[in-house]
């Protein structure tokens, strides 16, 4: 019974598995154990598979029960097979013996009828071969005919040398000679075409002789009816290529061999120029009648032209290229980058000239499709081109990315020479002396690198120690490109035990620090006018996907920013230490007036304006580079770390003088003595109560200077509290 006939009983639906899985022929024991086991386990497939084996078991039953009948029917049915086989075996026999003799009838009849199929179908081929060799014998002979009508002399036409032949001479000639040429090369290896291979080179010579000296003729004599016939003619035999070889050989590089003179281009100014000016004026010149007679032409009629000629790219262009290469073999010298610059942007000013002439845009893609034309543009070497350009920029950035930071030249936008030149670097590589449509990736790949390698330089600087500008009194300052001796450590690790010298450490000084910031910023905001400047060099080249573009320089952009914060860290750290290196003068204050009968102090110390030296500066000298919010960031975070340290110092310093008061009071009521204030008397207020006022005036002053540079005191970090200390302590001098 087929499997697709059998009916397996069906089970409970809680059965662990299918049971059809049984019916598939690729049934495998092992591998249903094993997904069973995925699902239950092995004692519950055991249960399910007993409970299946007794369902089929019943299921067997109840199918004998069915078709008892039959079963016990069975054996008397077969009584008597074995007789009726054997009687069929004898006829069956003779039947088979029939049909393999009526076989081999078949067949032999089959093989005489491919012979002879075989045998006419080689009849037809040499038959075939004859009426070729006959066809090709008729169109030497009849072309013979033509050429000897043309001939008043009795001799054989091909050993005599004729004139040129006539324009519809030729044409039935070329016509015969193309028929000839078809079934010559059918024929070709027999015996006979051998024979008459002399006549028919000798008919091809003659024919291409005429072609040549009939198209010349027409040309100088520029009548349209003989080129037409003779272009015909060329493209009849299938030689167009011959024609338009013809023409560039004797037309074209006559003229090319004139105007290309390697002494005259360089010694004229614009003398290349003016060599491409004349080549250009070729074609009209020269070459209307064929463009005419060919279709290259806007006037040319359709009906009455010539096609499959392409004179322009197939004549013209390849003799051109040919005298430049052999004629002007320095246009194509990199050693000069100006002047390939020059000469490569006129050259493909020519050429996108020369495209314009040719009649269709098909010329056009047969031009660009030309080896000539690939040999034109491969001339140029745009990758030494570039390798020296890369040079000059890089060498000229280098150069300015020096330990010494110099200012950038007057009228310059920027700050610092190493900025400036980054810049100028980024407008030169997309300039009209410098950039080629075909270097634009190179280009910008080169524009990527300027912006990275700037970010560098400017996190080299970051590390830099600064020099301190308001020490001038104090001791020598290390001015820029100045190098620290401290920083300069003696190697005794050679493994020559030579003593070798460490590279000292390059300081920086806040308004150099100042100078890169603004730089950043500036750098930051002139990159949108880049992207003006790079977007119409890149659309020549057909590329469109500016978003790209506009995020790579955002990435840049992002990369800048993020040098701004430890410039600008470095710039408050050293705004805060220049301040609080003056605002330590509050611990000299009670040295001033501790038992020196100083008079009571009216106005605040001078070390207050010694300290906001640096931050004027700040908001006088750098005003004009950076913007205003920026610069008061710095003085308010400056401000808030120095004074921090200040309320520290003078909080010190009033705890001190709490603590002297203290001692003398017990010292005075040790001695029971009356005496208030034994130093300082004529005043009428101790030394300590000096200090305190000397220390609230000083930093009452320090207020309003602060709130004269545009910053609100309440913004300063400790600055109320030291407000509330010292205001507290002047009441408290005060009161006594």
């Amino acid at each position: 019974m087929e499997k697709s006939r059998m009916n397996l009983p069906k089970g409970p639906e809680t059965l662990c598995f299918d049971k059809d899985e049984f019916l598939k022929e690729d049934f495998d024991v092992d591998h249903f154990v094993s997904d069973c086991r995925k699902r239950v386990q092995l004692e519950e497939l055991r249960d399910d598979l007993e409970l299946y084996y007794k369902l089929l078991k019943t299921a067997m039953v109840e199918l004998i029960n069915k078709d008892y009948a039959d079963f016990v029917n069975l054996s008397t049915n077969l009584v008597g097979m074995d007789k009726a086989l054997n009687q069929l075996s004898v006829p069956l026999g003779q039947l088979r013996e029939e049909v393999l003799s009526l076989r081999s009838s078949v067949s032999e009849g089959i093989r005489a009828v491919d012979e002879r199929m075989s045998k006419q179908e080689d009849i037809r081929k040499k038959k075939m071969c004859v009426l070729r060799l006959i066809q090709v014998i008729r169109s030497v002979e009849k072309i013979e005919k033509i050429l000897n009508s043309q001939n008043s002399n009795e001799t054989s036409t091909l050993e005599a040398s004729s004139p040129l032949l006539t324009g519809q001479i030729l044409e039935r000639i070329a016509t015969e000679f193309n028929q000839l040429q078809f079934h010559a090369v059918q024929s070709k290896g027999m015996p006979l075409l051998d024979k008459i291979r002399p006549r028919i080179a000798g008919i091809t010579a003659m024919l291409q002789q005429s072609l040549e000296g009939l198209l010349l003729e027409g040309l100088q004599t520029s009548n349209v009816d003989i080129v037409r016939h003779c272009l015909r003619t060329y493209a009849t035999i299938d030689k167009t290529r011959d024609a338009e070889a013809l023409v560039g050989q004797v037309l074209v590089k006559p003229y090319v061999d004139e105007v290309i003179v390697e002494p005259f281009v360089e010694s004229h100014a614009g003398g290349l120029q003016i060599m491409y000016e004349k080549l250009l004026e070729f074609v009209p010149h020269h070459c209307c009648l064929l463009r005419e007679v060919t279709g290259g032409a806007i006037s040319s009629e359709k009906g009455n032209t010539v096609p499959g000629y392409d004179f322009l790219v197939n004549s013209v262009w390849p003799e051109i290229v040919q005298g430049l290469e052999e004629k002007l073999p320095s246009l194509f010298n990199p050693g000069n980058p100006d002047a390939f610059h020059e000469k490569y942007t006129i050259s493909m000013d020519f050429l996108r000239r020369f495209e314009q002439q040719c009649g269709s845009q098909a010329s056009v893609k047969r031009l660009r499709a030309h080896p000539a034309y690939h040999s034109f543009n491969n001339k140029w070497n745009l990758p030494v081109y570039f390798q020296i350009r890369f040079r000059e920029i890089a060498g000229s950035l280098e150069a300015a990315l020096t330990d010494v930071l110099e200012d950038a030249p007057a009228g310059s936008p920027f700050c610092l020479l190493a900025s400036h030149r980054t810049w100028s670097s980024l407008r030169k590589c997309w300039s009209d002396e410098l950039f080629l449509p075909l270097l634009a990736h190179r280009l910008w790949r080169l524009t990527l690198q300027i912006l990275a390698r700037y970010s560098v330089f400017v996190n080299e600087l970051s590390l830099r120690p600064v020099c301190n500008e308001t020490a001038k009194e104090s001791k020598k300052p290390l001015m820029a490109g100045s190098r620290d001796p401290s920083m300069s450590p003696r190697s005794t690790e050679d493994p020559g035990n030579a003593v070798a010298e460490a590279k000292p450490v390059v300081s920086i000084s806040r308004t150099q620090l100042v100078s890169v910031v603004a730089d950043l910023q500036r750098l930051q905001e002139q990159l949108p006018e880049l992207l003006e400047i790079i977007k119409p060099r890149l659309e020549i080249i057909g590329f469109k996907n500016f978003f790209s573009i506009s995020a790579a320089l955002e990435d840049s952009q992002s990369s800048l920013s993020a040098c701004i914060p430890p410039l600008s860290s470095k710039i408050i750290q050293d705004l805060s230490e220049s301040c609080f290196s003056y605002l330590k003068g509050a611990l000299e204050v009670p040295r001033l007036y501790r038992r020196t009968n100083k008079e009571v102090p009216t106005a605040a110390s001078s070390y207050v304006d010694s300290a906001l030296k640096p931050f004027h500066q700040l908001q006088r000298g750098h005003q004009d580079k950076l913007k205003h919010a920026v610069i008061q960031q710095w003085l308010e975070e400056a401000l808030s770390e120095s004074t921090h340290k200040y309320y520290e110092t003078v909080s010190d310093v009033l705890n001190s003088v709490r603590k002297m008061e203290e001692s003398l009071k017990r010292l005075k009521q040790a001695r029971k003595t009356t005496v208030a204030n034994p130093v300082g008397a004529s005043s009428g207020m101790s030394d300590d109560d000096k200090i305190r006022l000397q220390l609230a005036l000083d930093v009452q002053y320090l207020g309003e200077q602060i709130q004269k540079m545009g910053l609100k005191t309440s913004g300063i970090k400790s600055f109320p509290a030291l407000s509330e200390l010292v205001v507290a302590a002047k009441d408290l001098a005060t009161a006594e």
